[in-house]
């Protein structure tokens, strides 16, 4: 009697890439990290990872953003980090991270419609809060407000991902934000910086004051003047 050898269903796969294999890794590149991706599909790392590099080549698309990439990097925002989503949307890392920022600054009001309470379902448990705040355009404490009215909980999974870390907590600072930072402190504003590298304000200074930057005196002039105009603009 013929033995019949039963291939292991955790046996990772090698050689070419299926076109449905490509369609799947495109749809959720960036929504989930490669380990889980390469298990899915039963690929080795590193062959996701190279195969997420021919399917996104890197590229630096310039212009205003249009609204199909701001509804783009809401998908992601929060399942990846701002070099994949860079990546993916073909823009500069320096664009996402602004543009990010630029998301936390917007607050609507009002009820919320039947697709966002959907939508917001559907991702509550893999998103922190602050990054849901910016997706959705609401406050933390609206964000708060509506999951314990649908009583929503994080999914156990990413909250042990986190690792305990809070929404708010940005990485460490890497050495190209470290030399935009000194090569633009001096002359440009802290809100400006702040955008530039998707960072807080506070955070912008307190790095600058760590590593001795200083404002220069033209631009310290600046914004005293700029002080003084919004102070009389009040009275």
């Amino acid at each position: 009697m013929t033995r019949i050898e039963r291939v292991s269903p955790t046996r990772a796969k090698r050689g070419r890439w299926s076109k449905a294999e490509l369609e799947r890794l495109r749809e959720i590149y960036g929504l989930r990290d490669d380990e889980t991706i390469a298990r899915e599909m039963r690929r080795p790392l590193d062959s996701v990872v190279r195969m997420a590099k021919n399917l996104f080549p890197a590229r630096a698309r310039e212009g205003p953003w249009t609204a199909s990439e701001v509804l783009e990097l809401k998908r992601y925002l929060g399942a990846t980090t701002p070099e994949v989503i860079a990546r993916i949307l073909g823009r500069s890392v320096e664009e996402v991270r602004s543009q990010i920022f630029d998301l936390g600054r917007i607050r609507r009001e009002g009820p919320w419609g039947r697709e966002e309470i959907g939508r917001f379902k559907l991702i509550f448990g893999t998103r922190t809060d602050d990054d849901l705040a910016r997706i959705f355009g609401r406050s933390v404490e609206e964000i708060h407000r509506l999951a314990r009215e649908h009583g929503l909980c994080k999914d156990k999974a990413f909250t042990r991902k986190l690792q305990g870390q809070g929404a708010t907590r940005m990485p460490r600072w890497g050495p190209e934000e470290l030399e935009i930072l000194r090569a633009n402190y001096a002359e440009r504003s802290n809100l400006e910086l702040a955008r530039m590298l998707g960072r807080s304000v506070k955070s912008v200074i307190s790095r600058a004051h760590r590593i001795g930057l200083r404002k220069s005196a033209d631009r310290l002039h600046e914004m005293g003047q700029a002080n003084v105009r919004v102070r009389f603009s009040r009275e």
